[in-house]
């Protein structure tokens, strides 16, 4: 039997209720809005932004300031006149654009305070020094110049809101960071502080301000170290708003080398500064990590710092301030500044002569605490896993689990060895309309089209680049120079297609290629240009290149033609390279591609690192080989000379790229220290690629 149930009428006041939530729901659905992204609006905005001129700011009267009763105090004169000397020697200045006076006194007030002394001049010196690193800032940010050295004394970082410390009486780069965040209303402020003793001044400036990103890399010793403080260790990250703002690389032995703080730059800092996105770089130069000086006691090289001011340059639209702190050793604090005032001017850092070596343990531990404690306020330092207590105690061995562990205890040659001869042109590039005859006629709007270039070289003349840098004339490659890297039955079997054959039908027998009756002197011309590209970088007559050439050639193997590919240009460029007497080639390959072809050409050969960037998706994508996988490094004499990096999604990111730049293929490139770079330069990686994704 089946009780019926009695129909009932609907609460109104529940009904009434269930249609509020409903709008109410529907309300807040509109009220989230995405906002529109332009992913192509800072593309657009460098239109107009052309590099504008260096900046120096110094005065002669700086060298006033000194210790009546020590003449050869650390902090002396010669620290500031050298710099200048030296600057001079290599015409980097034309390129750029009140007091007690008894001895006694003095010696007394300065005995008051760490490290200090004071001089008659002291007070307007050190009033000088702030004013010329507010002035360098004011016209960077203005736009004025687009970056600038300040070459001052006396130095800054160590002074504290209301106490002289460590030959400091004024907080330069902090005056100079509040002025911009207060007057010139930046929002976002990045200052890296690479002087070998910790800046406890500046850090306690911007302790709870998240508009300051600080970065300290100091000696530390485990707290023996001045200035001896606790707040100088790797998880002293900031507080309040600014917690996860300060970021302290401690440096717990002396003597730390070039691949030392190059690894933190790569693992941390460069990692951490593009997330960020500052809007002005300025930098505590101090020079006392350099080797030779007696307070510092590391061994970077003079020709190192040119290296860290480059990948500094990067950020911030360029904007970027340097601004002298230490540095006590004459010789190598003067070669020191003077090239990173050459990098500025845009000159490129010299090779670095030192033999590389494997990054200490003491950097290794550093970098990875400062990882742990850092990890949950920065996207980009989520790249190593971590592990439970559960796998810390059942895990045995251990090698691939670091413990976070807190402790506290309270070269002269090179300035003659380092190469600064450089071309005074800086870029050429090579364009010929000719590359456009070799199409396809067969399939109307297929990918690979001679528009591909043209439309390149319009961009070129829109934004002003033509003008900028000298066009090459174009070249046909010889029969012998295509031969570095294919044989002559391939070449043979290209220079003979006509009219007549019947092209589609050839095309058809290999991957992804098409055919055209002007294809081998479309090839041979696309190949050859590069090769004028390369002599003219060789010769020193351009210090690089760019080549808008087609057809394209990282597929094509020695033997065939591959994926639209039908001489391989790169690889031709890199055996030319090498038969004129270069012995390391870098070629970096970033197309989304992978260069099968490129890479069997090299796979044996040591003089040739190969580094490409690609989408694999589990061998699925083209050209869908497992030998694009991670694990083929090489054979032979090449082995670990060819790097895979694979992607298996789709949709990789600007960040991903860096993270692989930054944690791969720099650290390998510099160890490798090639004499040449070429670029296999894809664009299908870019949002909007059809083929790429």
């Amino acid at each position: 039997m089946v009780k019926s149930v009695e129909s009932r009428k609907p609460n109104a006041a529940l009904l009434e209720a269930k249609r509020r939530a409903k709008n109410l729901k529907m309300l807040e659905q509109e009220q989230i809005v995405e906002p529109v992204k332009d992913v192509f609006s800072k593309a657009l905005s460098s239109l107009k932004m052309v590099r504008s001129e260096t900046g120096i700011i110094y005065d002669d009267s700086m060298d006033q300031h000194k210790c009546f009763w020590d003449e050869e105090h650390q902090e002396r004169p010669e620290r500031f006149t050298e710099i200048i000397k030296r600057c001079q020697e290599l015409d980097l200045l034309d390129k750029s654009t009140s007091g007690v006076t008894d001895q006694e006194h003095l010696e007394d007030t300065s005995s008051n305070y760490n490290a200090i002394y004071i001089h008659p001049s002291t007070f307007d010196l050190s009033l000088l020094s702030a004013g010329c690193t507010i002035d360098l800032v004011d016209n960077i940010i203005k736009k004025k110049v687009q970056n600038g050295m300040a070459i001052i004394r006396p130095p800054g970082h160590h002074a504290m809101k209301a106490e002289f410390n460590g030959y400091c009486f004024f907080n330069n780069v902090a005056i100079a960071a509040r002025h911009a965040l207060d007057v010139l209303n930046l929002k976002k402020i990045l200052i890296i502080d690479w002087d070998a003793h910790h800046g406890q001044g500046t850090q306690r400036f911007f302790y709870d301000d998240p508009r300051v990103l600080y970065f300290s890399l100091h000696r530390y010793e485990f707290g023996e170290f001045w200035p001896n403080l606790r707040e100088s260790d790797y998880d002293w990250i900031g507080e309040g708003s600014g917690k996860g703002f300060n970021f302290n690389i401690p440096l717990n032995k002396k003597f730390m080398q070039n691949e030392d703080y190059l690894s933190v730059f790569q693992q941390i800092l460069l990692p951490v500064a593009f997330e960020f996105q500052p809007e002005l770089v300025i930098v505590s130069a101090g020079y006392d990590a350099a080797f030779g000086c007696p307070e510092g006691e590391m061994a970077l090289t003079p020709a190192f710092y040119s290296h860290m001011t480059r990948s500094l340059m990067h950020l911030a639209d360029g904007k970027l301030a340097i601004v002298l702190e230490g540095g006590y050793c004459v010789r190598s604090l003067a070669e020191g500044a003077t090239l990173t005032l050459r990098a500025l001017l845009d000159f490129p850092s010299p090779t670095l002569v030192d033999k590389w070596e494997v990054p200490s343990p003491e950097i290794c531990e550093t970098i990875l605490n400062c990882i742990y404690v850092h990890r949950p306020y920065w996207k980009c330092l989520n790249v190593q896993d971590t592990y439970t207590l559960e796998e810390l105690n059942n895990k045995n061995p251990q090698p691939d689990l670091h413990k976070v562990v807190q402790v506290y205890k309270g070269k002269l040659y090179l300035k003659k060895t380092t190469d600064l001869e450089c071309s005074k042109n800086k870029l050429c590039y090579v364009y010929d309309d000719k590359m456009c005859e070799h199409k396809n006629v067969d399939e109307e709007g297929h990918p690979e089209c001679p528009e591909r270039i043209k439309k390149i070289k319009s961009k070129f003349e829109e934004f002003g680049l033509t003008q900028r840098m000298q066009l090459l004339p174009s070249r046909i490659a010889t029969t012998d120079e295509v031969c570095l890297a294919h044989t002559r039955l391939h070449l043979n079997f290209v220079r003979r297609l006509t009219p007549k054959a019947n092209l589609k039908e050839i095309g058809s027998k290999f991957n992804s290629v098409y055919l055209h009756e002007k294809t081998f002197d479309c090839a041979t011309l696309a190949a050859g240009s590069v090769l004028n590209v390369v002599d003219n970088i060789l010769t020193n007559q351009f210090r690089s290149g760019v080549c808008v050439i087609r057809p394209p050639g990282h597929h094509a193997e020695p033997d065939q033609p591959h994926g639209f590919c039908i001489f391989n240009n790169v690889a031709i460029a890199a055996q030319y390279a090498i038969r004129n007497g270069v012995n390391k080639v870098l070629i970096v390959d970033w197309d989304v591609h992978h260069g099968n072809g490129t890479q069997h050409i090299f796979e044996n050969n040591p003089n040739v690192l190969y580094i490409s960037i690609h989408r694999y998706d589990n061998a699925t994508f083209f050209p869908k080989k497992t030998d694009a996988n991670y694990d083929v490094v090489g054979k032979g004499a090449g082995e670990g000379f060819n790097v895979n990096i694979p992607w298996n999604k789709k949709g990789m990111t600007d960040m991903e790229y860096i993270m692989v730049m930054q944690q791969i293929v720099l650290p390998i490139a510099y160890e490798f220290n090639p004499e040449l770079v070429l670029v296999s330069a894809g664009f299908d990686a870019a949002i909007g690629d059809p083929l790429g994704g």
